[in-house]
């Protein structure tokens, strides 16, 4: 009831936001699993037997002609590691605490916390995979050679940036339709298994087939991945501005909604999901 409050410069605001953003990082790091080397395991292995599925699926329908001249399981693993980034980081923030759950009763914590914390992990999960699987694949199979490494790993944080906002956008919306939500976040997952382009070569498809997939962000983070991956590629047909954009925008919506939401919101909502 009674409490001697003290003042406290930025700096020592802003530390003690980091410190709590890393404990609830690794928080999120340790909730599916209790070691995080074996969450490490877990997501190497998803991306292993996707990078898998797709090689020989390109092999059966004899695609591999149409791909980048140059290491050809390179070019599967360019677009399935923006994929699963991109993938991770929206389900990871879609699904963070909201502004109803028992975790916001705790005074220190609030929703920038969750939606931060969540993003990081995974992006921590999915960079310190990419890193293991491309240097057993160079140190024991076969010496890779990236293009331009800094651009092309900046194209797997514009992948994660805009899967992080799209997270957002279904994160401010669940409170309100929490089982369309669910089911939307599946959709757009699956929908991203082909409209992320990370089959084709935004070079190579006609203007009708170019309009199908030009209004995904990730399509234009995956062709300019691969602009930056390889020599012999450079993209006509995708930008760096444009998922840029969508991302920021999608934010300050994500923003809007999260902040009409825990106005609004009701701790029986979320007892009653």
């Amino acid at each position: 009831m009674f409490q001697s409050r003290t003042r406290t410069s930025t700096l020592v605001t802003a530390a003690n936001l980091l410190e709590l953003i890393y404990h609830a990082t690794v928080r999120q790091l340790r909730k599916s699993h209790r070691s995080a080397v074996m969450g490490l395991i877990t997501n190497i292995m998803q991306s292993l037997v996707m990078v898998a599925v797709f090689y020989v699926m390109f092999s059966m329908l004899g695609l591999r002609g149409s791909a980048i001249r140059g290491d050809f399981l390179l070019y599967v693993m360019s677009g399935i590691f923006l994929f699963m980034t991109h993938t991770k980081a929206m389900g990871a923030v879609a699904g963070s605490e909201g502004a109803a759950t028992p975790m916001m009763q705790h005074a220190p914590m609030n929703t920038v916390v969750s939606i931060t914390s969540a993003a990081l992990a995974a992006l921590y999960t999915q960079v310190l995979s990419i890193v293991v699987i491309l240097t057993v694949y160079h140190s024991a199979i076969k010496p890779i050679t990236i293009f331009e490494p800094i651009s092309a790993f900046g194209m797997v944080l514009l992948a994660w940036l805009s899967g992080v906002a799209v997270g957002m956008v279904f994160l401010a919306a669940r409170p309100w339709a929490p089982g369309f939500i669910t089911v939307a976040t599946t959709i757009y997952a699956r929908a991203n298994m082909i409209a992320s382009g990370k089959m084709f070569l935004a070079n190579t498809l006609p203007g009708s087939m170019l309009a199908l997939f030009d209004w995904n962000p990730l399509f234009h983070c995956i062709d300019q991945a691969r602009g930056f991956t390889f020599i012999n590629y450079t993209p006509h047909f995708s930008s760096i501005q444009y998922p840029v954009l969508v991302s920021l925008t999608l934010i300050m919506i994500g923003l809007m909604g999260e902040f009409f939401t825990r106005k609004h919101v009701s701790s029986s909502w979320e007892a009653g999901r």
